[in-house]
């Protein structure tokens, strides 16, 4: 968490003198997480509520420690970050829970975000970012590496794409995409639409052209995912 990265600050989120961000920590590596929970102790507008060693620790711990923001890692021992999340959220809906990891790959990324993330900084992120980033999550922000945020933007790309392939199928052709997701052979389907399993060849042969896939389960998947 302490080496350069690539998320530009913005300017500092006006927060009151009165106003402290509750803090929580979980990071297994307790060298890391000593450094970020003592510099935490150290900025004037934050608070350190808790300090976890494992998901299962944090939740037994923070739903009484109440945080305004969690940072927390994915590779914990044990359960995982993206699973803790998921049960936190459940626990406590109004916490912001920040993901400072060193995974970078898409999967990771969606994982934790769709288990109820609001943000996902590398750990080479410097402190002065890292704790802007608290700051904005705080305040309703979703703050994200640059490195992050383009994987974000080019998986909604790739979603676009697919949106329009599918698109371009016709009402027969998703009729027959539709027997073919529920598994059914090519004589149960020609049966079912009333058609000829020479028809429903070549329907499928249209589906894998329009969808740019060669195989069943490829054009099944994408047609799952629209």
């Amino acid at each position: 968490m302490s080496t350069k990265g690539p998320l530009k600050p913005s300017h500092r989120t006006a927060i009151s003198a009165e106003e402290t961000i509750r803090v929580a920590v979980v990071e297994d590596d307790a060298f890391i997480r000593q450094r970020v929970s003592e510099d935490i102790v150290s900025t004037p507008d934050f608070s350190l509520v808790c300090s976890c060693r494992s998901a299962e620790e944090a939740l037994e711990k923070l739903p009484a420690a109440q945080p305004d923001v969690v940072l927390m890692d994915i590779g914990l021992p044990g359960m995982k970050g993206t699973e803790c999340v998921r049960q936190l959220k459940a626990l406590l809906p109004g916490v912001q829970v920040l993901m400072v990891t060193v995974y970078e790959d898409s999967q990771q990324i969606f994982d934790a975000l769709l288990a109820g993330a609001s943000g996902y900084l590398l750990k080479r992120t410097p402190r002065a970012e890292l704790f802007e980033a608290i700051r904005q999550v705080h305040q309703g922000g979703s703050p994200m590496s640059g490195h992050i945020a383009r994987k974000v933007v080019q998986h909604f790309n790739r979603l676009g794409v697919q949106e329009k392939e599918v698109d371009r199928l016709s009402k027969r052709e998703r009729e027959v995409l539709d027997c073919l997701a529920q598994g059914l052979a090519y004589k149960e389907i020609a049966d079912q639409l009333s058609l000829s399993i020479e028809t429903i060849r070549m329907n499928v042969k249209h589906i894998y052209a329009k969808l740019h896939v060669h195989s069943r389960g490829e054009a099944v998947a994408k047609y799952s995912r629209r």
